[in-house]
């Protein structure tokens, strides 16, 4: 049980990828984003609700479907690894020219404000759900952690501690871009954190691609 709880370099790591990468403003938070900012915090938490639905069934799937695998044919990690840190750095490229436009990106998304409150969580879990960006991030971010030959049960910790810190993330838009400041710090704010994540996303992709398979 101890094995299961350890904080290791890897999965702090693997944490810290997830929290910036659902952080950094993407398809689910740009909507969430609009619908706290045009219809409030009530329909915004339903929408981040079917959010993170969506997110915790491709995390049970990656997880232990990748554990799995691994346990069979330790050879797998290495394509994930060479696989995911590309697509890391490819996030780390994006979020770079992002930081480098300029202009207001606020999320204008009034039809979806209108929606019903089943019709906002039934899209929050359809955008992850139909999504093979999200399935492939939580590829990403389970192959960082995971050692060659992993039991099943060691990915309990990934996928329960990123589930928790996405809940925050993803509760936390909707309660933070429901009032009028948020959308006026996020303005100010906005290109040094794209900037910040395009470090970050960078510096995880050469650590995955270089990273000795043990």
């Amino acid at each position: 049980m101890t094995d299961l709880i350890t904080l290791s370099p890897n999965l702090i790591l693997a944490y810290t990828a997830y929290v910036i990468g659902t952080a950094s403003p993407g398809p689910s938070n740009m909507a969430i984003m609009s619908v706290a900012m045009n219809a409030g915090r009530a329909s915004a938490l339903t929408l981040a609700a079917g959010v993170i639905v969506g997110s915790l069934t491709w995390g049970w799937l990656a997880a232990f479907g990748l554990a799995t695998v691994l346990a069979t044919w330790s050879q797998a990690l290495i394509v994930l690894k060479v696989v995911g840190g590309l697509y890391l750095l490819w996030l780390g490229f994006k979020a770079a020219r992002s930081a480098l436009r300029k202009g207001d990106l606020s999320p204008q998304n009034g039809a979806l404000a209108q929606s019903s409150r089943a019709a906002l969580f039934t899209r929050g879990a359809a955008m992850h759900l139909t999504n093979p960006k999200a399935i492939f991030v939580w590829l990403s971010i389970v192959s960082m952690a995971l050692p060659a030959g992993a039991a099943p049960g060691q990915a309990l910790p990934i996928v329960i501690g990123c589930n928790l810190l996405g809940l925050c993330v993803f509760g936390g838009y909707a309660i933070l871009f429901s009032t009028p400041l948020a959308r006026r710090i996020y303005r100010a704010i906005r290109r040094g954190f794209e900037g910040t994540v395009a470090v970050f996303f960078s510096y995880a992709g050469l650590k995955m691609l270089f990273s000795k398979l043990s």
